[in-house]
């Protein structure tokens, strides 16, 4: 197929593979596969028939001229350096300029502490990634946005953090103490596959093993989108691992989907939330910024809490 179905710059300014694949910089070979896969399967051509021509005939150039070199170059070792440091020299001259008033969600990042950036990034390529492909018209701008988040994120880490295979946690080990609170407020689970993945979460903050059951309220927010529960949950494992920022935002998205969350009003107060009254300007507009991000690729709805 000619590459000039694609619109004109599409192939160059859409080098970096990552993006296109919509991962993050840290994902290994089996996550680079699966999320391959799935793109073949969405834009194959077999499954667009029912699709306009000129739709049809898009998916079909992404996925020839952008997503399978870009899967063909991260499944080489060394072609996977080769854009690893392409991107680093992308991410030196990031560094020289301001980024516009376009990128409010990577200028946030980049103001965060390494741990909590860390945690966000994930969190942010996962909340584009989802929407991505939905629809090609987002496409372009979408993949953008990844790849200046991936040049940023890669301002934290040294060159020997992306040697492939190497896996690298988003969250540092540290010692902690089994967790001597009680879920009290936490609503009856019942059998759907949001809810299972919610009452898992319950049972890892038991444990105190906070990666897990931040993996499982993503996938729980992702079939739910609109329910407080997950997202008062996930701001209570933000803040026991001290990411106060990132507490602050879940607790204030729980609060809007449910004023009267009552896990959520417990911490309230410990974030220094007061419901009906604005916070710093500067934290505000991170709680917004962040806010936005999730709401816009999750489509959620709900009344707002100022925090």
């Amino acid at each position: 197929m000619s590459q000039t179905l694609l619109p004109s710059g599409w192939v160059e300014k859409l080098c970096d593979p990552y993006a296109v694949l919509g991962i993050s910089m840290i994902a290994d070979d089996r996550q680079i596969f699966k999320r391959y896969y799935t793109l073949a399967k969405l834009l194959h051509p077999d499954r667009n028939t029912k699709n306009c021509n000129s739709d049809q005939q898009l998916a079909t150039a992404i996925l020839s001229h952008l997503i399978n070199p870009a899967y063909a170059q991260l499944k080489n070792r060394q072609k996977r350096l080769i854009a690893i440091a392409m991107l680093r020299s992308d991410a030196r001259v990031l560094d020289q300029k301001p980024l516009s008033s376009k990128n409010a969600i990577a200028q946030e990042m980049m103001e965060m502490p390494t741990p909590e950036a860390e945690l966000f990034y994930e969190e942010a390529i996962a909340c584009y990634a989802e929407a991505q492909y939905k629809s090609l018209d987002q496409f372009y701008q979408v993949t953008q946005q990844i790849t200046i988040l991936n040049l940023v994120y890669l301002r934290f880490h040294k060159p020997d953090l992306f040697l492939p295979q190497k896996v690298v946690p988003i969250i540092p080990k540290v010692e902690v103490n089994p967790v001597e609170f009680t879920l009290t407020e936490v609503k009856p689970v019942l059998t759907n596959y949001a809810q299972r993945h919610y009452q898992r979460a319950i049972e890892y903050v038991k444990l105190t093993k906070w990666p897990l059951a931040v993996q499982e309220l993503r996938d729980a927010i992702k079939l739910e989108p609109n329910n407080s529960d997950y997202y008062a949950l996930l701001g209570l494992v933000h803040l026991k691992q001290k990411f106060i920022g990132m507490a602050r935002v879940y607790i204030c998205q729980a609060l809007k989907l449910n004023p009267q969350n009552s896990l959520a009003l417990k911490y309230a107060s410990e974030l220094k939330i007061k419901l009906g009254e604005n916070t710093n300007p500067k934290s505000m507009a991170k709680a917004m910024s962040i806010a936005a991000l999730l709401s816009r690729f999750t489509q959620r709805k709900g009344s707002q809490v100022k925090c």
